[in-house]
């Protein structure tokens, strides 16, 4: 195993939502592909010192603030690197191509034309996620659900996962098709938590969702269950699951419980520390959920989290 490379890379938004890449060399490793910007973290520095160091050589601005996204391990077959990926939130300059190299913004829905190098793609499957997801909790019918659903968009959550035990495709298609309607003019994503041949069926009539697994839902899959434009979930409770997940192919994960929480009493929480741990073990979006509320984001983020999940945080 060679030495690890440590790398702080900087995802650069614009006012108009797109992202800044640049290309690499022909001569450099991975030469003519796609990539953030950013470079090798040199000794004592932090990520953030980095970072700021190396856009500012690079593209000719000044890094004002930034927060984690995301870290990503990569072995490629002649190195090994730690990409620290943080998303810059304030600069000041404009982004230019400062060392020569060709440079463009790219809306996020069409960094999937450009190629980039193999440890650089979980970081666009960060990038189409939220920070905040919400999960269904109790209701009395569908109309009652779409009331909730109401509340839980204002709340700010990014992503909706519909979690109901009995959810069946041949029953709770009027009820599928209504949160869609509810979701279809806001840019909240719809997940339904439900079983790969329920999914199936669900698919025919209303394309439009995506796949949460729960756990036992996970185990049986031995590759990715859906096409990759469909966005898959699955919530996760330890390592093992963890890298089951990554193995499957999965776009993003919760992980739980984080803090003590009602719904499961008996569990042992995982605390900040052992959920910081378990994050740096694979190379997926994680959420933090159990106990979390919106309030802990920032917390969440720096222990390397994608952001929060929560129930009782935005469901009335």
């Amino acid at each position: 195993m060679s030495k690890q490379i440590h790398v702080a890379v900087g995802v650069i938004q614009n006012a108009c939502g797109e992202i800044f890449i640049a290309q690499r060399a022909a001569d450099a490793h991975q030469g003519g592909l796609w990539e953030f910007p950013g470079g090798k973290l040199e000794p004592g520095e932090t990520t953030p010192q980095a970072l700021t160091r190396e856009l500012r050589e690079e593209l000719a601005i000044d890094v004002e603030a930034c927060e984690p996204l995301i870290q990503i391990r990569h072995q490629y077959p002649d190195k090994a690197v730690l990409l620290d990926v943080y998303r810059v939130t304030a600069f000041s300059g404009e982004p230019r191509g400062n060392e020569g190299q060709p440079v463009r913004w790219v809306s996020p829905g069409h960094l999937g034309h450009y190629a980039f190098p193999a440890a650089n793609r979980p970081i666009i499957k960060a990038l189409g996620l939220p920070s905040l997801c919400a999960i269904s909790g109790a209701y009395r019918d569908a109309a009652d659900l779409v009331k909730k659903l109401q509340h839980t968009i204002q709340s700010g959550a990014g992503m909706f996962v519909l979690r109901d035990r009995q959810l069946a495709a041949n029953t709770h298609l009027p009820l599928i098709a209504q949160v869609g309607e509810s979701l279809a003019s806001t840019s909240v994503q719809f997940q339904i938590n439900t079983s790969v041949v329920e999914f199936e069926q669900i698919q025919l009539h209303y394309p439009m969702a995506g796949l949460h697994l729960n756990r036992h839902e996970l185990r049986h899959c031995r590759q990715r269950p859906v096409a990759d434009e469909v966005c898959l979930g699955a919530s996760c409770h330890n390592p093992e699951e963890l890298e089951m997940a990554e193995r499957v192919g999965v776009d993003y994960v919760f992980l739980s419980p984080v803090l003590p929480t009602l719904s499961h009493s008996g569990a042992t929480p995982l605390g900040w520390p052992a959920f910081a741990d378990w994050v740096k073990q694979i190379n997926v979006p994680v959420y933090a959920l159990g106990g979390v509320t919106p309030a802990q984001l920032d917390q969440a983020k720096l222990a390397g989290a994608q952001g929060i999940a929560a129930i009782r945080a935005f469901w009335p």
